[in-house]
């Protein structure tokens, strides 16, 4: 078990993180890639440093995404093994000169070019040197829920901050925040006009499709079934000339299992020729 209260998260710079940090990139961005939640979260250490760095920052408050470049260039890369000692943050691991590929990333990258018809990339030199710029704005990646975590456990309950009784439990911090994390979401997919909005990982889907017709009364939801290996089984809605597409499956391998996954670049282009 992870002891939360053994490192000094203060509850200034997490209000502040929960009420303002919707993700990185830009919302002019043509693709938004929203996934369930914020990476990360297993090494308190490593949250104190995101929110720190947000709170200090304070450019929330100007409508405006993190740059994760910035962000991750004060998270401490803490992995052990061989990797230790090429890296000394976040931003070395994955945007630096010896940077490793990510294993989600790289689909998404591949979904954006697949989508405009173009030749692949090198991958790596475009994770580096283009993937959720700011400026120029191509993708931002947002999540749906801001904490850093995972599916497989919930460090938050121990931290010591009554004045934040919800994350006692995911369940609670989910209901507590989510009207307003989906409603500010679908806000600025009217004020920003985004091409495509694609929502993966997802395991609410229901309650997704009903806040967005609740927002879209007009939205008509299209169930697309997954081709093996390929396409993933999505839902589809088309809000005002953004595609949004609602998906349970995430863009990286699960377990590392090839039959798990899919093709990212021909989903892309399935999209654009629909």
């Amino acid at each position: 078990m992870i002891n939360f209260q053994a490192m000094l998260i203060e509850a200034k710079a997490l209000k502040y993180w929960l009420d303002n940090f919707y993700g990185y990139g830009s919302w002019h961005a043509r693709f938004w890639f929203v996934g369930y939640e914020e990476p990360g979260g297993d090494v308190p250490e490593e949250v104190a440093e995101k929110l720190n760095y947000f709170y200090n920052l304070q450019e929330s408050n100007m409508d405006t995404l993190c740059d994760i470049r910035q962000l991750y260039n004060h998270v401490e890369f803490r992995l052990d093994g061989p990797r230790a000692e090429r890296f000394t943050n976040l931003n070395d691991q994955r945007f630096g000169s010896h940077a490793t590929l990510h294993g989600g990333w790289k689909n998404l990258i591949a979904f954006v070019h697949g989508y405009q018809n173009q030749k692949l990339p090198d991958l790596l030199t475009y994770q580096k040197n283009s993937f959720a710029l700011p400026s120029p704005p191509k993708e931002a990646l947002i999540p749906l829920f801001p904490l850093p975590a995972h599916n497989h456990a919930w460090y938050y309950a121990w931290l010591e901050l009554p004045q934040f009784p919800f994350l006692k439990s995911r369940a609670l911090y989910e209901d507590y925040i989510y009207s307003k994390r989906i409603n500010r979401i679908l806000k600025n997919i009217i004020v920003y006009k985004p091409e495509v909005v694609l929502m993966y990982g997802m395991d609410n889907i229901n309650l997704l499709k009903k806040s967005v017709q609740e927002f879209f009364p007009s939205a008509r939801f299209k169930m697309v079934k997954a081709i093996k290996r390929e396409i993933p089984q999505h839902h589809r809605a088309d809000l005002n000339g953004t595609a949004l597409l609602i998906t349970t499956q995430i863009p990286a391998l699960r377990h590392n299992r090839v039959e798990k996954g899919f093709d990212w670049y021909e989903f892309g282009k399935l999209l654009k020729g629909r």
